[in-house]
């Protein structure tokens, strides 16, 4: 017999609850809901009582945040699913932090998802390190990134990366002061995260820091010079969008 999962879901929303409710009982018959709760005290309880699995957890409630709930329950080994109204802050915030998150209104496609990676993982070692990069991301900061890797996770600052390079469905990341790191997601998903900041995507496997470019060589595509001295080739496709981003930033520097 398949094990349950014991979930408690927080949400003062009572529309988006019945929804995340009426999804897992209909398409999940793992997930056992122990509790539901729609304020910061009341999910305390909760979880106290009922020692869970897993919570699904509102970042926003009438008493507080779902921050709030994580820390008056130390010692408690659940893994966290974060519900939020879409917000492109706060959707960047999470990729930053590389917490798993709904969007309001939930849909079976983002659950199923959200589940999937919980059953790859169960057992979150680093959650306060990605709960405080998801802070300061909250707050518009957007200082650090969380590269997840085989070994656990490193906390970057963003100002640290000169440039990102593609392996399969690996990326390296090579950072100012020589040391290189492998992260277990492919560079599509960093370029996604990255949009907004001074990156851009001048080859199919390379994704540099503007910051951090020393000269561009002209030639068919050409390629750029960073200040490690390393060259990098920027393709014909992506050359006029990378030159107008390039001429862009260095207005603004």
């Amino acid at each position: 017999m398949e094990e349950k999962i014991r979930t408690v879901l927080v949400d003062d929303d009572r529309s988006s609850m019945l929804t995340l409710e009426s999804l897992l009982t209909k398409f999940f018959p793992s997930i056992q809901i122990v509790g539901k709760s729609e304020t910061v005290a009341k999910a305390i309880a909760e979880i106290n009582d009922t020692d869970p699995d897993l919570v699904f957890l509102d970042i926003s409630l009438p008493d507080g945040e779902g921050f709030d709930v994580i820390e008056n329950t130390p010692g408690k080994n659940y893994e966290v699913i974060f519900i939020t109204a879409y917000d492109q802050y706060a959707v960047k915030a999470f990729e930053f932090s590389a917490l798993h998150y709904l969007v309001k209104p939930v849909s079976l496609d983002g659950l199923k998802d959200a589940i999937s990676r919980f059953t790859e993982l169960k057992t979150d070692e680093h959650l306060d390190d990605k709960i405080n990069v998801l802070k300061d991301s909250l707050k518009h900061k957007n200082e650090k990134i969380i590269i997840p890797s085989s070994e656990g996770l490193n906390v970057v600052k963003l100002s640290d990366i000169m440039r990102l390079e593609a392996d399969d469905v690996y990326t390296y990341f090579f950072l100012t002061d020589g040391t290189r790191l492998m992260a277990s997601r492919p560079l599509n998903n960093y370029e996604k995260i990255l949009e907004d900041l001074p990156f851009s995507r001048i080859h199919a496997k390379h994704l540099v820091n503007l910051m951090y470019i020393k000269r561009y060589v002209k030639g068919k595509g050409g390629s750029v010079i960073m200040e490690d001295n390393t060259e990098v080739e920027v393709s014909v496709r992506k050359k006029s969008d990378f030159l107008a981003k390039l001429k862009n930033f260095a207005r603004f520097v």
